[in-house]
């Protein structure tokens, strides 16, 4: 035999072995089917419960950190609602898909309820997991830890909310509901938090000042709103912080803290008849008391401001705007379809493509129109160099003026539709994103079809639609330029 054939001899053994090797690997992959094996049996866990429920692949669900990696079948969002005896609002929308439950109290107790105490909706909510019943907040913490439960508190201008989720399965979710009805009702208020809250609250003030941003947004909301509730910082001041005590606290908590005052949002895995029993309880845990009345309607700017905050920074923010609308406002889909195109649509809006992208002025410019309760602002914000202030300006007042005069093209139109309703269904594609929405429509007094509606809404706006409801809404001779940075002479200063 020839020395070349034994070489290669030995390769084509070498090649086979090599094959052999691989088919082995690949054989014992992780999620590789064998043969005889076209179901793969269950996971077994350890410590596992035998009461929960199984997903279709075998793998029990047993903490709330695995649903989260569970995916829902899609289904359409069907909103039951009915009101307590003592007056709360309910949503719910029965989710059989996987053992969790979401539940969500929203009170008319945010910022705008501060009066002469600001900072005093924040910090109420704040409170409420420091302390409720018998239980301190090193308690509340394990308690809901060892159910793989979790809960929170949160404040905004409008409204004050707490949240629950928690396994569906009766021996985690009693437990959990219980001292979830302690938060809401009974909180204790102990002196030490609040002093530790207190002193975040106040340090979070002293790194306010450091913040060119945050100085421009609370001038912004200040000079827009006056002495109305809308204009209160939700932080607090230094004084009004320092005058609140744990009275102040109960009392806020009591007025606003109420059935009549509230709304609870669920979804889950439970029925009709274990949601009313869970709101019943949150209802008679809680005083009856009073709606909060209709916060004062704030008028619009008959003549454009120009207000200027001096900090020592190489750029400049900017915010022009003015009072944009309430939510449920009949336009509102031409607004916000409008304003994708405007400046909410990332690089492919108008006010991006002509600051950023043509003139290099900012990194990113953006337009929003917040809807609350009373008529939300719509502004505009960016950040440039100080020495080109006065350029941006110009050229967001322009753009500005132009979009409202002449509304948008109909391939901008159709370009923000298609944009809207490709990433909508990823908004609502969660329980917690659904229970969002379900404490909104209830809060906002919103259709109930609200979330079925919505992608019509948004294929029947038009070019008209859009260039009316920002005629009727937004006035650029009347807006309000709110700078902070070193002063380049683009508008007068404030202190």
């Amino acid at each position: 035999m020839s020395e070349q054939s034994r070489i290669s001899r030995k390769t084509l053994s070498i090649m086979i072995l090599v094959v052999c090797i691989f088919i082995v690997v690949l054989y014992n992959l992780p999620g590789s089917r064998k043969p005889g094996a076209e179901q793969p049996g269950p996971l077994v866990l350890p410590n596992q419960n035998p009461a929960l429920k199984e997903r279709a692949d075998g793998l029990k669900l047993t903490s709330l950190e695995m649903i989260e990696q569970a995916h829902a079948k899609p289904h359409k969002v069907h909103i039951e609602s009915w009101d307590t005896p003592n007056g709360a609002r309910v949503l719910f929308v029965q989710a059989p898909e996987i053992p969790m439950l979401d539940v969500k109290v929203v009170f008319d107790a945010g910022a705008a309820r501060d009066q002469s105490l600001p900072g005093l909706a924040q910090l109420t909510s704040s409170m409420l997991t420091e302390g409720a019943g018998i239980a301190d907040v090193d308690a509340i913490a394990r308690h809901f830890e060892g159910l793989g439960a979790s809960i929170n508190s949160a404040s905004y201008r409008d409204m004050a909310v707490v949240s629950l989720r928690t396994l569906s399965d009766s021996q985690y979710r009693d437990p959990a509901l219980t001292l979830f009805y302690d938060v809401v009702s009974q909180p204790t208020f102990p002196q030490s938090s609040l002093q530790r809250l207190r002193g975040q609250m106040l340090l979070g003030l002293q790194q306010e000042k450091q913040s060119p941003g945050a100085l421009a947004q609370k001038a912004f909301f200040q000079q827009l709103y006056g002495e109305l509730p809308y204009g209160i910082p939700p932080n607090g001041n230094e004084d009004s912080l320092n005058r609140i005590g744990t009275e102040d606290l109960r009392r806020f908590h009591q007025q606003y803290y109420v059935a009549a005052n509230m709304v609870v949002a669920m979804i889950g895995d439970i029925d009709r008849t274990q949601a009313e029993l869970i709101a019943l309880q949150l209802d008679k845990q809680l005083p009856a008391g009073q709606p909060a009345p209709p916060l004062p309607a704030a008028n619009k700017l008959q003549q454009a401001i120009q207000e200027h905050v001096e900090f020592p920074s190489s750029q400049t923010h900017i915010m022009v705007g003015g009072l944009g609308v309430k939510r449920g406002d009949p336009d509102w889909f031409a607004l916000y379809v409008g304003n994708e195109i405007l400046g909410a649509g990332g690089f492919s809006s108008r006010l991006n493509q002509i600051i950023r992208q043509d003139h290099g002025l900012a990194y990113s410019v953006y337009s929003h129109f917040i809807p609350m309760a009373g008529a939300g602002p719509f502004l505009i914000n960016l950040q440039t160099r100080s020495d080109q202030t006065r350029q941006a300006l110009d050229l967001l007042n322009t753009t500005l003026s132009d979009f409202v005069r002449n509304g948008p093209t109909a391939q901008e139109l159709d370009a923000a539709k298609r944009h809207i309703l490709g990433s909508f269904p990823l908004q609502t594609a969660s329980n917690s994103n659904i229970v969002d929405y379900l404490g909104m429509i209830g809060f906002y007094d919103l259709p109930l079809n609200y979330l079925d509606t919505y992608i019509g809404n948004v294929e029947q706006v038009e070019v008209d639609d859009v260039r009316q409801a920002f005629q009727r809404i937004v006035q650029p001779d009347a807006l309000l330029t709110v700078t902070a940075g070193q002063d380049s002479g683009a508008a007068e200063t404030v202190p």
